[in-house]
């Protein structure tokens, strides 16, 4: 390796190395950190990748534009909880989980894992967090603790989220070029095929690992929220658990295997979320257990809570279970509905874009559509919402000005978040004869690893998401390169680039957006490094067992596979 490329890998790792510094070492607020990150990398783009400052500019405001989108879908997802809040249906929702279990171990799997699982498949891009988060803090729990746990479960549901998106979009996309296509056809493999496997061979360890994880988040609850700080108390209900992640991946590895990439993690969850809510009710497996809960709200720690407590009160009237839970059965329907390419609406509503195209003349484009973002789905209930509760003027202005002010931080930070993201991404386009950053940082490490690079490939995947925010872009920015990587290695392509989207999905528990996003759904700023701190653990178990599936895949069991 020349010693060009490996300080050039150095230098790309870098802005990745700050954020975490600033984060997670050094504890500063993210709206701290990322305009400092911002303008590192900035900097280095322009003087050792030769980036013309134009181009800079035009990636940071494609950021930008990003991010108002972004903010959009917080915005809703805020509106809606504290609609909720003022009609009193969240205390009607609170009381019917209460209803079901009072333990909060088994809340936290049937909201968290389940049904952001299904709000993941419909949707994506942060929505679990944005619905799941603000309705576990409805429940009473503390807003670190509701934001720590939807983030960990983003990573099984992620790579079939969107109804399949990542794979769909990111992966046949990246790959729809000559010489992958050429090799394909020559294997005597359809495209559509190829990308069908893809599905299946990151669906496999998927499984496998991803059972894991709603046990992991009852241990990680009850560790750092439970008033003996025990990890012990979380494996107290570990059939449960186990049960209930059981209960998601088997339909969703079956699913991938006959149905195809877009309903594993929609039908599994839809599926899973029915089994379990039966199986609580019935006290299945869960017989002579204490029901857990956190200690008593007056000896919660400061850093627990956000700007909005959670506290939702008393029921204004007597209001019927059904009626409490038809805002997020509206959410469920209209997302599934607008998201299916089999129905027109999914069509109209991306067709209607505001978009920037050949920003200041450097040929970058970004657009957003206003009407397909999962906010305009969340706005659009709350004002519905608003007439079924039967709420009076103030409460509905009392609810949009509460959101509002819940905004501003996490607005500033998101967009210095994702500029950054941008001319990360964005600076292939240079005087320098460099490919971007992160593809000069994953060429290093793949001529490091090796032979052994299928137990790295996850973790390039995970890279991707921790720096886009996105398994999609994930996919799109390294799927081309895995497969370069598994043809001069002579491992399968499948299982490789498999491994990307696993990577890809896995990521997405500590991408700093990702991060924001989701702690400015319950009010929780300026905790964004104690956060990753604490999702970097079941991240790295996600790709670290991953990559030791992935040697055995690559060199034993599925060695002979295209």
């Amino acid at each position: 390796m020349p010693e060009v490329s490996a300080f050039h890998a150095f230098i790309a790792l870098l802005p990745i190395l700050a954020v975490m510094a600033f984060l997670v070492v050094l504890r500063w607020p993210a709206t701290r950190a990322m305009p400092v990150a911002y303008l590192m990398t900035a900097c280095f783009a322009l003087v050792f990748w030769d980036v013309a400052p134009v181009h800079v500019a035009a990636a940071s405001i494609r950021g930008t534009i990003i991010a108002v989108s972004l903010l959009w879908i917080i915005f809703g997802a805020i509106l809606l909880l504290q609609t909720l809040s003022e009609s009193g249906a969240a205390a009607s929702i609170r009381q019917g989980f209460m209803d079901v279990s009072r333990d909060r171990r088994v809340q936290l799997i049937i909201v968290a894992w389940m049904f952001g699982a299904f709000i993941e498949g419909a949707s994506g891009f942060g929505t679990p967090a944005a619905v799941a988060g603000p309705l576990l803090l409805a429940l009473g729990f503390p807003a670190l603790a509701a934001v720590m746990c939807t983030l960990i479960i983003q990573s099984t549901p992620v790579t079939f989220g969107a109804v399949g998106t990542p794979i769909l979009v990111g992966m046949a996309e990246s790959l729809n070029v000559e010489t992958v296509e050429t090799a394909i056809a020559q294997a005597g493999i359809p495209y559509t095929e190829f990308i069908y496997q893809i599905g299946v061979f990151a669906a496999i360890p998927h499984a496998i690992v991803g059972t894991m994880i709603p046990l992991i988040i009852c241990c990680m609850m009850t560790r750092f929220f439970g008033a003996s700080r025990s990890f012990k108390e979380g494996l107290g209900i570990w059939k449960f658990a186990l049960f209930s992640g059981l209960a998601f991946t088997v339909p969703y590895l079956l699913v991938a295997i006959y149905l195809g990439p877009e309903f594993p993690t929609l039908l599994g969850a839809l599926f899973g979320l029915a089994v379990i809510v039966t199986a609580a009710r019935r006290n299945f497996l869960l017989s002579g257990i204490e029901p857990w809960d956190f200690p008593p709200r007056q000896r919660w720690q400061p850093e627990w809570m956000g700007t909005f407590s959670g506290e939702v009160g008393a029921q204004k009237a007597p209001m019927a279970l059904s009626r409490a839970w038809l805002p997020y059965v509206l959410v469920a329907a209209l997302l599934v509905l607008t998201r299916l390419p089999a129905l027109p609406l999914k069509a109209w509503l991306a067709s209607i874009q505001i978009s920037w195209t050949d920003i200041l003349g450097t040929g970058l484009s970004q657009g957003l559509q206003p009407l397909y973002l999962p906010g305009t789905i969340f706005l659009v209930v709350s004002l519905v919402t608003a007439a079924l509760h039967g709420m009076s003027g103030a409460q509905v202005r009392k609810a949009w000005s509460a959101s509002a002010r819940m905004l501003a931080g996490p607005a500033f930070a998101l967009v210095f978040a994702v500029a950054l993201v941008r001319v990360f991404i964005d600076s292939d386009v240079n005087a320098s004869d460099l490919q971007s950053m992160p593809l000069e940082l994953a060429e290093f490490a793949a001529a490091v690893a090796g032979a052994s690079w299928p137990f790295f490939a996850a973790m390039i995947g995970a890279l991707g998401a921790f720096v886009a925010g996105s398994n999609t872009v994930s996919d799109l920015m390294f799927s081309l390169f895995q497969y370069g990587v598994a043809d001069r290695i002579g491992v399968s392509h499948v299982v490789v680039l498999g491994l990307q989207a696993l990577g890809g999905a896995a990521g997405n528990m500590i991408t700093v957006h990702n991060v924001v996003a989701a702690s400015a759904t319950v009010g929780l700023v300026g905790r964004e490094g104690l956060l990753i701190r604490r999702t970097i653990y079941p991240m790295v178990y996600y790709v670290v067992a991953a990559g030791l599936l992935g040697l055995l895949f690559s060199y034993v069991t599925f060695a002979d596979r295209f």
